[in-house]
């Protein structure tokens, strides 16, 4: 079969539109529109290119779009899925961070790199095969989902009704194939102490004081993290301390202390792994002064995400690269979490490649226009690799 050609005048007009809709995440800033027009457009797009169209919600009802080009009855291929989310950050201290304007290759706005160009190469590669009236051995799946940014709500509802073969999320990796990325866990670490006036040394204890000897432990391990084996394509793992609220007036001795903390994990470690480290710094301060208790809880997990390069998605992306680009495909690892995990642990085989451009979650946001339209023609060789011709 011959890999239909994309269309570069629709994707650039069609991530124009896209840019133009705000679909920041109301889980992030109060009030926010969240992604019911930008789904409400993906599904209009994908309906009038013929695709059956679903529209996933979560509890909360937030949108998430599926459009499925069918692929040929009783031809035994394999399933596809291309995944983009619809959400985005929000756009405080951005100038005109909707008007999508193109100066130099690049399109500026809000989602932009973030990853709208991808959701639009998605969308023009369903274009192309559309354009072309060619069907796949298997189902090739536009998943647009939404809350990526903040609990991923989209990617799970969307997981309960589609499970593909395979899976290439379009997050931005400048048109290289990443095969993984760091997880995270977040912890709270709570010290308790006992309220009394300040001037009762005698009977107040200091839960603040006992979470700075466990700031200092921390700090310890923080540093053994970094000086671990690094994994080869996402490196070492790392932890910060995020948050720290304790004590109610000056007069008082704090009775409790709260620490939130980021322990963002490799491939190959464990949540239970991550709490047993905080868990030991507090076993041996504990045992160093019995007036020090302390406890930790598992607030949220987020799996770290690797697929082997011999996999069946990686070797099709990667001949998608070499075709299109004409040049030798290379692998990296990324460290940001993405919605990739969450495909990988359904059993879906999963590969990360997006678009080049710079400013995600910053000022200013923009995606080179070519890498682009140059990402949505990988999108169509692959799939007619791996769905089958």
């Amino acid at each position: 079969m011959t890999v239909p050609p994309v269309a570069p005048d629709f994707i650039r007009d069609t991530l124009t539109r896209l840019v133009q809709i705000n679909s920041i995440n109301p889980g992030l800033v109060d009030g926010a529109p969240g992604e019911a027009e930008i789904a409400g457009y993906v599904a209009g797009v994908l309906r009038q290119l013929g695709l059956q169209v679903t529209l996933p919600a979560d509890p909360a009802h937030r949108p998430s779009v599926v459009g499925v080009w069918t692929g040929r009855p009783d031809a035994g291929g394999r399933s596809l899925m291309l995944n983009a989310h619809l959400d985005t950050v929000g756009v405080d201290g951005m100038d005109a961070p909707f008007s999508a304007g193109i100066r130099d290759g690049r399109l500026y706005g809000r989602g932009a790199y973030d990853m709208k160009g991808a959701l639009a190469a998605c969308l023009g590669a369903a274009h192309a095969f559309s354009r072309a009236g060619v069907r796949l051995a298997g189902d090739l799946q536009i998943a647009g989902v939404a809350d990526e940014e903040f609990a991923s709500l989209g990617m799970q509802a969307v997981l309960r009704q589609f499970r593909p073969a395979g899976a290439i999320v379009t997050e931005p990796t400048a048109l290289r194939t990443c095969l993984a990325h760091k997880g995270f866990v977040w912890l709270r670490v709570t010290t308790h102490g006992r309220a009394a006036h300040g001037s009762r040394f005698d009977a107040g204890i200091d839960a603040n004081m006992a979470m700075g000897r466990f700031l200092a432990a921390l700090d310890g391990l923080e540093q053994q993290l970094r000086a671990r084996a690094p994994h080869p394509l996402v490196g070492p793992p790392s932890l910060h301390a995020a948050t720290l609220h304790g004590g109610t007036e000056l007069s008082m001795y704090a009775a409790r202390c709260e620490l939130g903390l980021e322990r963002r994990t490799v491939p190959g470690e464990t949540p239970a792994q991550v709490k047993a480290e905080i868990q030991q710094l507090l076993d041996r301060l504990s045992a160093a002064d019995p007036r020090f208790q302390a406890g930790v809880e598992t607030l949220l997990v987020r799996e770290p995400f690797e697929v082997a390069p011999d996999a069946a998605i990686v070797r099709a992306v990667d001949a998608a690269v070499a075709q299109t680009l004409g040049v030798d495909p290379s692998h990296c690892g990324d460290t940001p979490w993405m919605d990739a995990a969450l495909l990988a642990a359904a059993g879906v085989e999963t590969v990360v490649i997006g678009p080049a451009g710079a400013g995600a979650h910053a000022h200013e946001e923009w995606v080179d226009l070519d890498s682009v339209v140059r990402l949505s023609q990988i999108l169509v060789a692959a799939a007619v690799d791996f769905c089958g011709a």
